[in-house]
C-alpha cells in the first residue's frame, strides 16, 4: 500500500447512547473527512468492531446503558484490538490517565469540536504510511 493517506481511509465509532449528541459527533467526524460507524452501545460498538477491520478509532461516551460503560468498553477495545485508538469523553465523570486504557485520551463535555478533530488528524497521522 505505497499510496499516499487521507483521512477518508480511517474510520471512528462513535458510541454514544443520547441520539442527538453521537448525529453530532458522527457529523463532526465526516465533516473532518474520516468514515463514521455509530453505535447506542457496548455491545452494539464490539459487534460493528468485529465487523469492521477499518475502524481505527474509539470515540465514546462513559456513561451508557448495557452489559459495560464507556470505560470498560475502552479497556475491552484496547485488549482485543491493540491498535484501535482510544477517546473517552464524559460530561459527568472526572477522568485521569490512570482510568484510561494506555494512549486513551480524554474530553470534557462539552468538548470544543475542534479539539476533537485535532486529535483525529493526530491519530490519522500516526498510522499513515
Amino acid at each position: 500500500m505505497g499510496q499516499s493517506f487521507h483521512p477518508g481511509s480511517i474510520a471512528v465509532l462513535v458510541v454514544e447512547d443520547d441520539a442527538l449528541l453521537r448525529a453530532e459527533a458522527v457529523d463532526l467526524c465526516i465533516e473532518a473527512g474520516f468514515r463514521a460507524y455509530e453505535a447506542r452501545d457496548a455491545d452494539q460498538a464490539i459487534r460493528l468492531l468485529e465487523r469492521h477491520s477499518e475502524i481505527h478509532v474509539l470515540f465514546t461516551d462513559i456513561e451508557m446503558r448495557g452489559s459495560m460503560d464507556g470505560l470498560k468498553l475502552a479497556h475491552a477495545v484496547r485488549k482485543r484490538w491493540p491498535p484501535v485508538s482510544i477517546m473517552v469523553t464524559s460530561g459527568r465523570r472526572k477522568v485521569t490517565k490512570e482510568d484510561l486504557p494506555e494512549n486513551g485520551l480524554f474530553f470534557a463535555k462539552p468538548y470544543p469540536p475542534d479539539d476533537i478533530v485535532k486529535a483525529l488528524n493526530g491519530i490519522a497521522a500516526q498510522i499513515a504510511p
